[in-house]
């Protein structure tokens, strides 16, 4: 199919900037073109315009623009294109309407509740893509078994195409919907997205509601269980919002396409590159499966072009452009994900694991509080970077030409506001200058001042930087951000890093790959010669691809094997007849068989091929799935779970119809040294030094070229940097040799570079140490949830750096840390690990079990740093299941406790000690041990071997550096911590003082119960220091919502991150300038024994509504996690609610959202009503709950749980009595409201805490708080609009290693 002999084949990649052109000629030669995406004066459409240059300037014909062009000598079209991301980036897609089940009309603005940015008060979250939302009375149930629920009058049951019964507890009523469907109709909205529950699995309602719309006139209707048939509810919603939003934009940009050739391209094969890597024909080409058509066929050409079959080493794909850096993995397979957020909206389709991090050549360059700081803001295409002449800011580009790695003269001369003059050295230097002043005068003025600040160590500083170290300062910290998603990227599934290739395109990576490759230990670098227009190659190498999928509730085991390969073989045909019918042969066509498979009980699914896994006796005739899955699951987790049956959610079968091409370029061969065109200086670590310059089509193969060097090609610059050395391959490729760095020693005086750099390690180490946690832990809650925290601290015990940041966990570990030092001393050992969780060791709640590995260092008596894991166990021991009870009195019935346990002691981990411990609550009146010993101890020697790494990591460090110098890093990023909470208080004083002249503040909140928290804070301007003093609070309480110290010091480190509103390292040194003043025996700071569970979820919201109260900040939240739990002898479950934030000076509070101290996502509706005995009857926001003001309080929720089995439910929750307040005038958030409604017809208020018996037919109803609103309702009659920004800006990054950071913070 591919193979058009005497015609014009083209592949275009339209990006948001530049469209790339790569052409094949009737004789075979190939070329390449760019130009703009946007030039109106010139040209309607920048594909048309490509093709018809190409057409004109080889066959000597004119073809002119206002005349559609002649397709007579084209034989294929290939496309990739940002039309869909623009228009979700810019909200620019159709006018939509949502039909929904009734009951769930918010369901999709709730979406999992988290927040995306945790220290974000605003709570920025993009709208949703609908305008209007129709509720639909329908409603159909899974069916279980043990359902007792009594029957209320026969039921139509239908099975669904996963084999699962339902019932139809509401049929459809069309006529209604109808009414509904005209009106929105008589609106102009004709875009129609349908989703209701469990459609997934059973269609025939949503099926009818389309056919309806069409036969009303909708132009486009999108289904849920067509656009992508999975279960889970909120993705599959976005999903098919998605589809509907984008596809008319994009058939309508197909048609102005079109319009520009003769005959609208009919006889013209023209195909469509979609996310996951594969061509559709163009009328196939739809919005949910476009996103990522960009930046995909990148990955394609990368793959196919680096991945050498012979050697299988697996290939990095690092693609830098000006916004933003793409990176990617390929090793023989591509890697797909089947749920990603882009813009802001989660898509549930098959799409290429690409990871975009907010770096790029336009990213900007900042100095705060000391430190180096590249985006994630960024210049952007216009104004662009100072040296583009039109008043852009300082970004990576510019740095790069201030030392010299870009040569202007190489450059077209298309800047400025006429674009028409070069690049501008002279505005760069200039700007250079400037930064280089101020950081100059902040270090001689830090110098000066010297610093007596416990171990700040800020002045040890050489007095003046030059230019050059500082841009070069900034090379290297943007560097590190690009090299910490990589390392998560690779280590995440178990890879080395090192053991890769670094295949290097777009426009500005050639110049950071060098050193980005050295900085991750690899030691090859590959530039393909189209580098510059990959994504447009990669296109013409794709292949056509097909995918079929559905959803499936098999078991993998023999009795299932003929349904599944029934099912395999229907779905496969499908995929053949529908390549053959596009013109394929069958010997043109591949399939795939994929399984979704995952262990019964847990949520860890992969999509699994089973490729190189033949088929045998006791597998499916398609592979043996069951060996492919184990190994997998071992190399990703560490372990497997051999007694546990395996569940296959979807089947999916991947079609392709191989029509690439095939590149037959080979370049001349050369000997001897290549010639350099011309002669520059570069900058680099050792300073100057002299550069040849080499233009990349007077290279031959055969020629190698010692670095430092510049190969200057029409789309790209590569930097060949010293102990370098770049070569010419047979196919005109770069391939070059990344030699070891000549090792420049570092003293212990600060070098404020180094400071972003080692901050950057620290963090990485860290994170590293949550990787391995997550792969080898076992439980749901550390494994699936990550609920866990991971931290390294110094050797007096102050913490360094926490990753991920859970707002509870803050600055908490710290604590516990310090508290084993003054107790063990000198009786910690190498080969100790320590195991502790009570609240006066600076524990938080007992099931988060804190384990703390010593680090040693050969000739050093004492620890020179410790590493610290916390983990929440969901069972370890108590009055009831899940050790979370409402209504404990005290510590002994909240499960096992530990103070100082040696868990490993000269390396032997303590099973049997260990296990007696957990065991040990069973001898407290109607307590029992841990209910889940297995998954205790699994969980526990995950978190050994999570320090373990930590501790390898640090070695690592220290063996690079030496010890001296690591340690003073680790005070110098302290003090950089330090220093941004002492200028927040400086610039807080100095405001404070000009308005009242005073310098103390204070207030007071209340506990459901009357118990007050109160605060009085006094201020220190000149030092920028600050009391916090918590006198006047109410005793310890008879119950559980006592709050540790540990509690109140991460709710202070919370709040004053929040405050700063900018990245500053989470340490110790947050806390420097701060005294706090906790009265013994009260609420926050209770005796030995007492109860501490409630403390945790309740009372923390409660100080942090305090702090900000007393600062004036922002209205109250909901100050409530509202923890329900429900369980019985063969189920349990628990979840935190969201509610309303709180309004602010210059915002409305969000709704529906989670916030503070807490951001845990909420369980999907359609996941919750398959495993557990529960039906969700109910999930919207509250009307009416948050404060009216100049700026209002979010909503709070409605949820309606009705139980289907005997089960008891606890519920811990606040702001029941007491409401969240408004702030400057603006009124109270509404109060919560726990209902129960009986089967029987009784309504009862079940208070705030309380635990019952609940019957079959019994249905809880949640009424969650909303938030405070924030000024006079009168001081506006309008409220000032918010500025809309593009959304990349706002949430620039995705890909699976953002997923799971989102999911980290989501806990």
């Amino acid at each position: 199919m591919a193979e058009t002999k005497g015609t014009f084949d083209f592949a275009i990649d339209r990006g948001g900037t530049f469209t790339d052109v790569f052409a094949r000629l009737p004789d075979g030669r190939e070329r390449v073109l760019k130009l703009l995406s946007r030039d109106p004066q010139n040209y309607k459409d920048a594909p048309t315009e490509g093709i018809r240059r190409v057409l004109e300037e080889e066959t000597g014909r004119v073809f002119p623009r206002d005349q559609p062009v002649d397709t007579s000598l084209i034989g294929w079209i290939r496309m990739g294109t940002t039309v869909a991301t623009n228009a979700l980036l810019e909200r620019e897609g159709e006018r939509t309407a949502l039909l929904v089940t009734q009951g769930f009309k918010d369901l999709l603005h709730i979406g999992t509740q988290a927040r995306p940015k945790l220290f974000d008060l605003e709570v920025a979250v993009p709208e949703v893509l609908y305008e209007e939302v129709i509720e639909v009375d329908e409603r159909v149930v899974l069916m279980q078994d043990g359902c007792q629920l009594p029957k209320k009058g026969p039921k139509r049951i239908v099975t669904g195409s996963t084999g699962d019964s339902l019932e139809v507890w509401r049929e459809l009523d069309l006529d209604k919907v109808e009414k509904d469907l005209r009106g929105v109709l008589s609106r102009g909205i004709s875009s129609l997205a349908v989703l209701l529950l469990h459609s997934y699995t059973w269609s025939d309602h949503e099926k009818a509601l389309g056919a309806l719309a069409r036969r009303l006139g909708f132009t486009q209707v999108s289904l849920s269980s067509e656009v992508m048939p999975m279960v889970r509810a909120v993705p599959r919603g976005y999903t098919v919002c998605a589809d509907a939003y984008l596809t008319p934009k994009i058939h309508q940009y197909l048609k102005g396409f079109t319009s520009g050739f003769k005959s609208g391209l009919k006889d013209v094969d023209v195909l469509f590159m979609q996310s996951d890597g594969g061509l559709t024909p163009m009328e196939q080409f739809c919005g949910s499966r476009a996103v990522l058509s960009g930046p995909a066929g990148g990955v394609v050409g990368y793959a196919i072009t680096s991945y050498s079959q012979k050697e299988k080493k697996p290939v990095i794909g690092f693609d830098m452009g000006g916004t933003s850096t793409d990176v990617s993995r390929y090793a023989g397979q591509y890697e797909h994900v089947f749920e990603a957020t882009t813009a802001g909206v989660t898509l549930q389709a098959p799409q290429l694991d690409i990871n975009t991090v907010a770096a790029g050549g336009g990213s900007r360059l900042f100095f705060r509080s000391g430190m180096f700081v590249v985006g994630p803001e960024s210049a952007g295409a216009h104004p662009g970077p100072a040296c583009y002449r039109k008043g852009g800011p300082l970004t990576v580009t510019d740095a790069n030409l201030a030392l010299g790695r870009l040569l202007p003269s190489f450059f077209p001369k298309i800047f400025g506001p006429g674009e028409n003059e070069p690049l501008s050295l002279e505005e760069t230097m200039k700007h250079f200058h400037e930064l280089t002043q101020e950081i100059n005068l902040f270090l001689s003025s830090n110098q000066s001042q010297g610093n007596t600040n416990g171990a700040n160590h800020l002045h040890n500083q050489p007095s003046e930087m030059s230019v050059e170290e500082v841009a070069m300062g900034f090379i290297r910290v943007a560097n590190e951000a690009m090299c910490r998603p990589i390392r998560a990227l690779t280590q995440a599934k178990g890879h080395d890093t090192s053991q890769h290739v670094l295949a290097c395109f777009g426009g500005a990576g050639g110049q950071h790959a060098c050193a980005i490759a050295r900085a991750l230990g690899m030691k090859t670098v590959f530039i393909h010669k189209y580098s510059g227009v990959l994504s447009a190659y990669g296109l013409a190498l794709a292949d056509v691809v097909e995918e079929v999928q559905e959803p499936c509730s098999l078991t993998y085991e023999q009795n299932s094997f003929k349904e599944l390969d029934q099912r395999v073989e229907r779905l496969s045909k499908r995929c053949h007849e529908t390549l053959c019918a596009r013109g394929f042969t069958s010997g043109q066509i591949t399939t795939e068989v994929f399984l979704h498979l995952r262990y019964k009980g847990t949520d860890c699914a992969l999509m699994v091929t089973a490729t190189g896994y033949p088929s045998n006796a006791q597998s499916c005739n398609a592979g043996d799935f069951c060996s492919a899955f184990t190994k997998r699951y071992l190399k990703e987790f560490g372990f497997t779970i051999p007694d546990r049956p395996i569940m296959v959610d979807d089947i999916r079968v991947r079609g392709c119809g191989k029509s690439g091409i095939k590149s037959v370029y080979k370049t001349t061969t050369g000997h001897g040294q290549a010639k350099p065109v011309t002669m520059t200086k570069c900058y680099f670590e050792e300073g100057y030094l002299d550069t040849c310059v080499y233009l990349w089509e007077e290279l031959l193969c055969g020629h190698s070229i010692q670095g430092p060097a510049i190969i200057i090609d029409k789309n790209s610059t590569i930097l060949v940097e010293p102990c370098c050395e770049a070569r010419l391959t047979e196919g005109g490729d770069v391939c070059m040799t990344v030699g070891s760095d000549p090792h420049c020693v570092l003293g212990t005086e600060l070098n404020t570079v180094q400071l972003s750099i080692f901050s950057h390690r620290f963090m990485s180490i860290a994170e590293q140490m949550g990787r391995v946690l997550q792969r080898t832990s076992i439980s749901t809650n550390i494994k699936e949830r990550l609920d866990f925290s991971c931290a390294v601290f110094g050797p007096d015990g102050g913490l360094v750096s926490n990753a991920p940041h859970i707002p509870v966990h803050l600055g908490a570990m710290q604590e516990t840390v310090q508290y084993q030092i003054k107790s063990l001393g000198n009786k910690l050992k190498e080969g100790d690990v320590i195991l502790s969780n009570h609240p006066c060791a600076g524990g938080s709640h007992l099931p988060d079990l804190t384990v703390i590995t010593p680090v040693f260092r050969k000739g050093v008596s004492c620890p020179v740093f410790f590493v610290a894991s916390r983990g929440h166990h969901a069972d370890i021991g108590g009055i009831t299941p899940g050790s979370m009870p409402p209504h404990s009195t005290s510590l002994q019935q909240e499960g096992a406790v530990f103070t100082s346990f040696k868990l490993v002691t000269g390396g032997v981990f303590q099973e049997e000690a260990v296990t007696e411990a957990l065991m040990a609550p069973a001898q407290y009146p109607d307590c029992s041990g841990t209910r889940n010993l297995h998954d205790n101890l699994s969980d526990l020697r995950a978190q050994v071997a999570a320090n373990q790494r930590g501790s390898q990591l640090v070695g690592e460090l220290i063996d690079s550096y030496g010890l001296a110098v690591v340690q003073a890093y680790m005070g110098y990023i302290q003090s950089n911590a330090e220093l941004a909470v002492r200028d927040m208080l400086r610039d807080f004083a100095r405001r404070r003082r000009q308005q009242t002249g005073s310098l103390e503040v204070e207030s007071e909140d209340f506990m459901d119960d009357g118990t007050p928290i109160r605060l009085r804070v006094q201020i220190n301007e000149e030092k920028g220091s600050a009391v916090f003093d918590f006198t006047g609070t109410g005793t310890e309480v008879w119950g559980n919502c006592n709050a540790p110290r540990a509690i109140t010091l991460s709710a202070l480190i919370y709040c004053l991150r929040c405050m700063v509103g900018q990245d500053i390292p989470l340490n110790q040194g947050c806390l420097a300038p701060i005294k706090v003043i906790i009265p013994p025996g009260s609420i926050l700071q209770p005796s030995k024994n007492a109860a501490v569970v409630g403390g945790n979820v309740l009372t923390s919201q409660r100080v942090v509504d305090v702090i900000f109260r007393a600062f004036e900040v922002c209205a109250a939240s909901q100050g409530c996690m509202n923890n329900i739990s429900f369980g019985s002898e063969s189920v349990g479950y628990y979840e935190t609610v969201a509610g309303g934030a709180g309004a602010g000076p210059s915002w409305n509070g969000r709704s529906g959202v989670h916030s503070h101290m807490t951001n845990t996502r909420i369980t999907d509706p359609e996941i919750l009503e398959k495993r557990y005995p529960v039906i969700l009857e109910h999930f919207s926001l509250r009307p009416g709950s948050g404060g009216a003001g100049n700026y209002c309080g979010g909503d709070g929720v409605i949820r309606k749980l009705l139980f289907r089995s005997k089960v008891v439910l606890s519920v811990l929750t606040e702001r029941r009595s007491t409401r969240p307040y408004g702030l400057q005038g603006g009124e109270d958030g509404a109060a919560g409201m726990n209902l129960l409604h009986r089967a029987d017809g009784r309504v009862l208020n079940l208070g705030a805490k309380t635990s019952i018996s609940l019957q079959p037919g019994d249905m809880f109803c949640l009424y969650t708080p909303g938030g405070g609103g924030y000024g006079r309702e009168e001081d506006t009659n309008k409220r000032p609009q918010t500025k809309r920004r593009r959304l990349n800006e706002t949430f620039p990054e995705r890909g699976s290693v953002f997923e799971y950071r989102m999911a980290q913070e989501g806990v």
